[in-house]
């Protein structure tokens, strides 16, 4: 899935969930085949959670109790059994690690033009000085503004992008070396070696149907 708001996008491989906070404006985009589960926080409940907008690494114990929570329809906490199921799903989401892989939205109209190039077109190999060009700005100029509005480098930006889109083309059933040579990678070393880097696993294991215990 990809989510995106006003501030950005975030890419949700399978097996991660990502946390939207209350009355945040987004969409929700599906890649290939998707079956998601959704829970809703009582502002109360989610005090201790993040501000805004991430994609949370889910371990099997999570995994599992949210399964078991939707089953439900709607917990209710004057009900001793389903009250501490609350507690201890609203526990291990306060302390699951987050991933770090969402795309900041630039607001500088200048900078709006080159993200708009680049996303119609992850692969397009053009330096920055000849799409800052198309886009009727300087490079110079472009490399601050990223770095100022989104805390990225075009460089690093650009990266993610291409990541993002290869996890796409893999959610779809794409080959890893279509998906990799599609999103602008060299070669699909070089997409495996990025993906490892930000997930810790290559993509066939990333994408692999995760076995259910009986």
């Amino acid at each position: 899935m990809t989510v995106r708001t006003n501030e950005g996008a975030w890419v949700v491989p399978t097996h991660r969930a990502v946390w939207i906070p209350a009355k945040v404006s987004h969409t929700i985009t599906m890649s290939g085949r998707v079956a998601m589960r959704t829970l809703y926080l009582t502002p109360r409940l989610a005090g201790a959670l993040p501000r805004s907008c991430c994609v949370l690494n889910i371990s099997p114990l999570i995994r599992e109790l949210i399964l078991h929570a939707c089953t439900l329809h709607g917990l209710n906490r004057r009900k001793e059994v389903q009250r501490h199921l609350i507690e201890v799903i609203v526990d291990q989401l306060e302390s699951v690690p987050t991933v770090s892989l969402n795309l900041p939205n630039p607001t500088d109209p200048r900078a709006l033009r080159v993200t708009k190039l680049l996303f119609a077109n992850p692969a397009d190999n053009r330096t920055l000085a000849e799409i800052c060009r198309v886009a009727g700005t300087g490079k110079r100029t472009m490399e601050r503004r990223f770095q100022d509005e989104t805390g990225m480098t075009r460089g690093r930006w650009r990266q993610q992008l291409r990541l993002m889109q290869g996890m796409h083309l893999l959610a779809e059933g794409a080959k890893v070396t279509h998906a990799a040579l599609e999103s602008g990678y060299s070669s699909p070393s070089a997409f495996i070696s990025m993906f490892r880097k930000c997930w810790g696993t290559t993509p066939s294991r990333c994408f692999e149907a995760q076995p259910r215990h009986k």
